[in-house]
C-alpha cells in the first residue's frame, strides 16, 4: 500500500509587495496619527471610518482597466448560483469609498460635509525598494463647497500638520497651482487634441528634471536623454511652445509677481483666467490668516492628477537633503498631495458635487521624521517583574498591578523562571528600562531591588570598576516605594511618558 503524501508545510514568508510591522514601528505611526487627527479635528473635521471593501462598480473609472477589474486593484467576483455576483475590491484610496459615502448618505450628511479618514490601501502593483502593495494613507477632505476658502484652509491645515509631527518651518513647502491655468495654457497655444494636450502635460511635468531648455525640445522635435536615447517630441512650432514656456517661468518674487506672469501666460483664455482668480483668492486668503510664503507658494511647476484634479492642485514638499542608496544628496521629496476634484460625486448622483482633500503618504511621512530624529514614540520596552519563586507568583503579580495601575507599563516574567540571567536576557530583548527583583530574602525583609538596565547597559559599555561603584545601577528600595523608584528611573531617563 502506496504511503500517503505528506501534505508539505507552508512556507513562512509574507507575501511579496508586503511587510510586518514590529512593535516600534507601529507604535511611532499610531503616535504621528493621533497627531494629525488632532489638527484635523481641530480644524473641525469629523472622523470617518469607511468599509476596507468597496464595489468595483463604486470605484469605477478611476480603475487603471476598467476591463479588467482586478488589474492594478486586488478584486476577486462574488460567487451565487448564476455566477454573477458583484465584484468586490480592496480600495486602492480613502478619496473613492468617501464619494460613495457622501452619495449614499448625503441626505443625513452637513453641507459642507468636512471630514478626515485613516487607515491602509491596497494595489496591485509591481513592488520595488520602497514601494509597497499595502501602504497607510491619511485623509482629509471638504465636499459640497465650490468656495476657494475651502482649498486655502486645506493648504493651512496641511502646513500646521507638518508641524505638528516634527517637520520644522524651513524644512517643508506646499507648493499650489490649479488645473484651469494649464487648460487655459493649452488655450492659447491652441492644443485641441486630447492626446496632443496630454503629452504637453506630461512634458510640463518634466520642467523639473530637465529645465526650460529641455522642455523646449520635448515639446518640438525631442531630445536625447542622459542615457543617449532619442526621445520624441510633441511636434509644436517655437511660437506654440511658447506659453508653455511663459507658465513655467512664471514663478516671480512673491505671489503677485507670480500671478501677474501667470495671467499673461494664459493670455485670453478665459478658463486660464478663472484659474488665476482661484489662485489669486487662495493666496489672500492664506496672507490673512498668516501663512507666508516659507510654508506656502504659489509654484506654476505642480502637475498631479491631471484626468482627476478638475481646479487647484497642491503638493507637500519636504525640502532637506538626505543620501540616496548610492550616497548622493538629493532632497526627500513630496509626503503628500491633494486638490479640487468636483466630478468624484457626480458619478453616482448625476449632479456635480465640489470637493477638494489632501492626502498625506504616512509612510513616507515616518521615513522623513525618521531621517531628521524626530520620531518621538520611544522604542522601549515593559518593566519586567522577574520570578524567583514560582510559588509566589500572586506576589509579582500584585507588584505588576500597582505599577499598571499607576500608568507603568509592566509584566510579569512568563517563562520558565529556573535560570535567573535568562530573565534578563528577555527582560534586553524586549528593551526593558527596568527589572524588579524579590527573593525570599527580600520578602521576609519588606525590600524589592530594583535593577536600572538602561544605566547598568551605559555603565557596562564603559565604566571603569570604581565608576561602576560610584553609579550604582540597582537599588534596594522597601516595597511600598516601589512604584515611585519605577517613576524616578523612568523620568531620570526621560521616559515618563511610559508611565
Amino acid at each position: 500500500m502506496a504511503k500517503p503524501k505528506k501534505t508539505p508545510r507552508p512556507k513562512a514568508e509574507t507575501p511579496k509587495g508586503f511587510r510586518d510591522y514590529f512593535g516600534a514601528e507601529v507604535t511611532q505611526r499610531t503616535e504621528m496619527l493621533r497627531k494629525i487627527a488632532g489638527v484635523y479635528h481641530r480644524y473641525g473635521f469629523d472622523a470617518l471610518e469607511s468599509s476596507a471593501v468597496e464595489t468595483v462598480e463604486a470605484l469605477g473609472k478611476f480603475l487603471p482597466d476598467v476591463d479588467r477589474p482586478n488589474e492594478g486593484v486586488f478584486a476577486w467576483q462574488e460567487v451565487d448560483e448564476d455566477d454573477k455576483g458583484d465584484w468586490l475590491a480592496l480600495r486602492y484610496d480613502l478619496t473613492a469609498p468617501l464619494a460613495r459615502v457622501y452619495a449614499q448618505h448625503r441626505n443625513d450628511l452637513p453641507t459642507p460635509y468636512r471630514r478626515f479618514a485613516m487607515g491602509p490601501v491596497w494595489r496591485n502593483e509591481k513592488p520595488g525598494p520602497g514601494r509597497y502593495r499595502q501602504f497607510y494613507q491619511c485623509d482629509a477632505d471638504t465636499v459640497g463647497t465650490a468656495s476657494m476658502a475651502a482649498d486655502a484652509e486645506i493648504c493651512a491645515m496641511l502646513a500646521d500638520t507638518l508641524e505638528e509631527v516634527g517637520i520644522a518651518r524651513g524644512d517643508y513647502l506646499v507648493r499650489v497651482n490649479n488645473r484651469k491655468v494649464l487648460n487655459g495654457v493649452l488655450e492659447a497655444m491652441g492644443v485641441t487634441d486630447e492626446g496632443q494636450a496630454a503629452d504637453v502635460l506630461r512634458t510640463i511635468d518634466k520642467f523639473d528634471k530637465v529645465g526650460e531648455a529641455g522642455v523646449r525640445e520635448l515639446l518640438g522635435k525631442g531630445r536625447l536623454d542622459a542615457s543617449g536615447a532619442y526621445i520624441d517630441g510633441v511636434g509644436l512650432s517655437e511660437a506654440q511652445a511658447e506659453p508653455v514656456i511663459a507658465f513655467l517661468t512664471s514663478k516671480g518674487a512673491d505671489a503677485g509677481e507670480t500671478l501677474a506672469n501667470l495671467r499673461a501666460a494664459v493670455g485670453d483664455s478665459t478658463i486660464g483666467a478663472e484659474g488665476v482668480d482661484e489662485l489669486a483668492q487662495i493666496a489672500d486668503l492664506l496672507a490673512a490668516g498668516g501663512y507666508g510664503a516659507d510654508r506656502i507658494v504659489i509654484d506654476p511647476s505642480v502637475v498631479r492628477g491631471l484626468g482627476y484634479y478638475t481646479g487647484p492642485v497642491f503638493e507637500a514638499e519636504l525640502t532637506f537633503e538626505i543620501l540616496d542608496e548610492k550616497g548622493r544628496k538629493r532632497q526627500f521629496g513630496s509626503v503628500a498631495g491633494g486638490g479640487r476634484y468636483d466630478g468624484l460625486v457626480k458619478r453616482f448622483t448625476g449632479q456635480e458635487v465640489p470637493a477638494v482633500g489632501v492626502s498625506i503618504g504616512v509612510d513616507r511621512l515616518l521615513a522623513a521624521l525618521r531621517e531628521k530624529g524626530r520620531v518621538t514614540a520611544h522604542d522601549v520596552g515593559p518593566v519586567v517583574v522577574t520570578v524567583m519563586d514560582r510559588d509566589r507568583m500572586a506576589d509579582y503579580q500584585a507588584m505588576v498591578t500597582d505599577l499598571r495601575q499607576a500608568g507603568i507599563r509592566a509584566e510579569v516574567y512568563l517563562g520558565n523562571p529556573k535560570n535567573f540571567g535568562n530573565q534578563l536576557k528577555y527582560a534586553d530583548r524586549r528593551k526593558s528600562p527596568v527589572a524588579i527583583i524579590e527573593g525570599g530574602d527580600e520578602k521576609a525583609a519588606g525590600i524589592v531591588q530594583v535593577k536600572d538596565l538602561i544605566l547598568g547597559a551605559q555603565i557596562a559599555e564603559s565604566a571603569t570598576l570604581e565608576e561602576w561603584k560610584e553609579r550604582p545601577s540597582q537599588f534596594e528600595v522597601a516595597r511600598g516605594d516601589l512604584v515611585a523608584k519605577v517613576r524616578e528611573i523612568l523620568a531620570a531617563h526621560d521616559l515618563d511618558g511610559l508611565s
